[in-house]
């Protein structure tokens, strides 16, 4: 589903300028190049006319260095209700965390 640029990368869908990647229901929020990405976890859906819209949402704000222990890579975690509060936090925390 993700259309080939012209330099090879896939172009994913993004939100405020930064790629957004889904696998089931775990969407990261940001680019792996960069230091930090947000980790987005959907804990609880609820049916809305016939459609699973996400309740709670867990945000993790997370380093990309490989090297360090997957423990370690989390720097803050929260949690939301609703995917629209969710993403709003993950945008300043991201933003923040990239400008330092």
């Amino acid at each position: 589903m993700a259309d080939k640029q012209n330099d090879g990368e896939p172009q994913f869908p993004t939100y405020k300028g930064k790629p957004l990647v889904r696998c089931g229901d775990v969407i990261y929020y940001g680019s792996m190049k960069d230091r930090y990405v947000v980790r987005l976890e959907i804990k609880s859906k609820k049916k809305v006319k016939d459609l699973d819209v996400a309740d709670r949402v867990g945000i993790q704000l997370m380093l990309t260095d490989q090297t360090v222990r997957n423990r370690k890579q989390i720097v803050k975690t929260s949690e939301k209700n609703g995917l629209y509060l969710a993403m709003d936090l993950a945008d300043v925390w991201l933003s923040r965390a990239l400008a330092e």
